[in-house]
């Protein structure tokens, strides 16, 4: 059970100290860790070194970009791409220990479920689990979308699901990820009044409503209380603001 896989875990970070070592020790099966750093000002760099992993320094280009240029660094075409926030649970480990058993798989890659933990509780339902992510794959059949933001793994070739938990245990405060929803929405706006999309006023009205009936009704959200709750209605709100936006860059003539 201790031999390496012949594959590369990939992370790409900035000032992500408090997180980077549990990360990486959350994957010691694999081969080589190599982390792309974008201008950290804390010790990142040199917990990513004494942890083994080979660190190198890269000008942010953006999510999908930064991580393609992170997956073609790695020794092995086989990659597990995964953030500083993110841990492997023991099942997921045991079930990639698995599908290299008989060497390198056949498949284009592996769809994970990402479970996500807000406000102290592993959500279990809504947009919080299983939130199904392509993390696993072959480079030569796969690579990351050039999405500003939710960026993710476009495969030729068939993809299939792993068995275990990819734990998204993020020690951000409410005040950060909703900073981080707002600078999400504003590229979206961007990204989609680039390629002439518009936003009715129906679309703007109904949208968040949609969003949050389909998560906290028709996914089970409310199953997870007081947590499922407000994740599904900053997700709402989210949906909400991108939009708003996107009206706002249309009234602006783009600015």
């Amino acid at each position: 059970m201790s031999e390496s896989l012949p594959l590369s875990l990939i992370v790409i970070t900035r000032d992500a100290a408090h997180e980077l070592a549990a990360c990486l020790a959350s994957a010691p099966f694999a081969a080589e860790a190599v982390v792309v750093d974008s201008g950290s000002c804390d010790d990142t760099v040199a917990i990513a070194g004494r942890a083994g992993a080979r660190v190198l320094t890269h000008d942010w280009e953006g999510y999908g970009p930064q991580k393609n240029f992170a997956v073609a660094q790695a020794r092995h075409d086989w990659v597990l791409c995964i953030d500083a926030d993110e841990r492997v649970s023991a099942p997921l480990a045991a079930a990639i220990r698995a599908a290299f058993a008989g060497g390198p798989p056949a498949t284009a890659g592996y769809a994970i479920a990402r479970r996500n933990r807000f406000l102290g509780r592993w959500l279990a339902h809504g947009e919080g689990y299983p939130d199904w992510n392509v993390r696993l794959f072959d480079r030569r059949r796969a690579r990351w979308s050039a999405d500003p933001v939710h960026e993710k793994v476009v495969a030729q070739g068939p993809v299939l699901r792993l068995a275990g938990d990819l734990l998204h245990e993020s020690a951000e405060s409410i005040e950060a990820y909703v900073a981080k929803q707002n600078r999400y929405t504003t590229l979206q706006a961007q990204a989609l009044h680039a390629s002439g999309t518009t936003a009715s006023g129906a679309r703007i009205a109904f949208s968040p409503l949609a969003r949050f009936f389909r998560f906290y009704v028709l996914k089970r959200g409310f199953l997870d209380g007081t947590a499922g709750f407000a994740h599904i209605a900053i997700g709402a709100f989210a949906s909400f603001l991108k939009y708003v936006k996107l009206r706002a860059l249309a009234a602006g003539k783009g600015r």
